[in-house]
């Protein structure tokens, strides 16, 4: 029996209906419907009377339900004894550094604990906090991920970075237009600045980590990459010039969730890792 299953139960359970399970689990209803179906089919028992108006718990569901909310908050303190004083955050290799570092000392400031960063690709990181491995995670330009709640919670501008060498390297804003003539390279990963720009499935040189395609950059007069601030501001480099693009492009980060997280503690992992209010 998968503890999905139980999760997904529960929460029809509460909301006794479909459609509003499938909201708050941020999944898709048919996805929600296959799992209770298959839960009743494993248990030999129907769980809910289903009509076109209502839903509501048979005599066999109410008697599931309570032992099925013993069953789940008994996994909870089990992981929550296991990694007592940990928070596991999963995060991009050369990613969210200033943004990381603030967070963590918003938290600390709350609550003391040790903190384990988990560098993974953005849908890996949304893999690790689904299947428990991440506690929570950072991530560029993600909307919704079946069974996890993303609270978006900083928006950051998009740079165009070239080459010092570069014609256009002294000008306080650019086009993409005025690029087109060099080369551009891709980061792997993390394409969200590049949709952000309006060049997601353009042509280009694949390059490896943001770090490493400033390095490229920097050494090609023609070469260019978009990057978020995040990220510009960890370049160290005097080889290369971030220039803001004209028109704006922004792009949304978020801390990623598992669905089962207290509201209390969501709203406080967002507000450490998202933008601090303007100074007055």
């Amino acid at each position: 029996m998968e503890l999905r299953a139980l999760r997904y139960f529960v929460t029809v359970a509460d909301e006794l209906h479909f459609g509003r399970a499938a909201e708050r689990l941020h999944i898709a209803q048919p996805a929600v419907s296959r799992q209770i179906a298959a839960l009743e089919r494993e248990l030999g028992v129907r769980l809910f009377d289903r009509s076109p108006r209502r839903v509501r718990l048979t005599e066999a569901g109410q008697r599931v339900l309570g032992t099925a909310r013993e069953a789940l908050a008994a996994v909870d303190r089990v992981r929550l004894t296991a990694r007592a004083g940990v928070l596991r955050i999963g995060t991009g290799a050369g990613q969210f550094a200033a943004r990381l570092e603030r967070g963590i000392d918003a938290l600390r400031e709350r609550a003391g604990f040790d903190v384990v960063l988990v560098d993974l690709p953005p849908a890996a990181r949304l893999n690790a906090v689904r299947q428990g491995d991440a506690d929570l995670a950072l991530v560029r330009g993600v909307q919704a991920a079946p069974g996890l709640r993303v609270l978006p919670a900083w928006t950051e501008p998009v740079f165009a970075v070239v080459s010092a060498r570069h014609p256009a390297a002294d000008r306080p804003v650019v086009r993409v237009a005025d690029l087109a003539g060099g080369e551009l390279r891709i980061p792997s990963g993390d394409t969200v600045a590049l949709r952000a720009a309006g060049l997601e499935g353009r042509a280009g040189r694949p390059a490896g980590t943001a770090r490493d395609t400033v390095v490229e950059v920097g050494s090609d007069p023609r070469g260019w990459t978009v990057l978020p601030a995040d990220q510009v501001a960890e370049i160290r480099s005097a080889r290369v010039r971030a220039i803001p693009l004209e028109p704006p492009a922004t792009v949304t980060g978020s801390v990623v969730v598992p669905v089962e997280l207290p509201g209390e503690c969501a709203a406080a992992h967002t507000a450490a890792f998202g933008d601090r209010p303007a100074a007055t």
